[in-house]
């Protein structure tokens, strides 16, 4: 399969220079899931926008350090974009900004949470578990690092995770479309080193310090190997059943 990234952020120089860009992160935890997936990545806030749902098997939207309110061309053109795919049932799969950004697609909300910066581990209770996620988990911790929240939920969309923190951690779209708030792809040192850059600029001090001291000197994440075999379950699950409907292939 081929997997198109949709890369709506960037690192700041000096971290991609250490760690790749979000679409390296993707391909590295995504490839090491399923080694037969290739990878195209799209800079999608540059203005390059696939022409079509059907140029890949499926879609990865990245985070970004944009907010879906900021309402930049970029954003609505990906957003029908998304759309289009979902409609299309080709698989997408979105990350902190892309579940964002597919929430607003399809009639959600999104805000500056009041809650201030969620950063560091954090543990998400699993509310539903579909097919695809195997290994099964009941929970699940990963990376996060956002502000933003879902706050209504588009119509349609299941709940699959939540937490005390951020309700709306994981959604699902029918079969076509997944959405997780945290990034699994954030390894360890990766968010060790934009904590260290963003502390007590972006992020609070004490926040970020809970969050470093929160990481325990691991290499990354406990379940983003876990989720990385969820995401790569579902863009084979969902491009599978796409390819047996008839009706979606004439």
């Amino acid at each position: 399969m081929k997997i198109g990234i949709l890369e709506t952020g960037r690192p700041p120089e000096p971290l991609a220079a250490a760690h790749g860009d979000y679409a390296a992160m993707f391909a590295r935890l995504i490839g090491a899931a399923e080694p037969s997936f290739t990878f195209r990545n799209f800079a999608v806030l540059d203005g390059e926008l696939p022409e079509t749902p059907d140029g890949c098997d499926g879609w990865i939207v990245s985070g970004s350090r944009f907010g879906v309110y900021d309402r930049l061309r970029w954003m609505e053109d990906l957003k029908e974009f998304l759309r289009r795919a979902v409609e299309a049932r080709v698989p997408v799969v979105g990350i902190c900004f892309g579940h964002q950004i597919l929430a607003e697609a399809f009639g959600g909300r999104v805000v500056k949470s009041d809650k201030g910066w969620g950063v560091g581990p954090h543990t998400y209770e699993v509310t539903a578990t579909e097919a695809w996620m195997q290994p099964p988990l009941r929970t699940f911790t990963l990376n996060a690092m956002h502000q933003d929240q879902i706050d209504a939920l588009p119509e349609g969309a299941r709940l699959l995770a939540s937490s005390p923190f951020c309700r709306y951690a994981a959604l699902a779209y029918d079969d076509a479309a997944i959405s997780i708030q945290p990034h699994p792809e954030f390894d360890n040192a990766y968010e060790a080193a934009i904590l260290e850059r963003r502390r007590g600029t972006l992020i609070p001090e004490d926040c970020a310090d809970r969050a470093l001291a929160a990481m325990n000197g691991a290499a990354e994440a406990p379940d983003a190997t876990a989720v990385a075999h969820w995401i790569a379950n579902f863009l084979k699950q969902a491009a599978t059943q796409r390819a047996a409907a008839p009706s979606l292939n004439q």
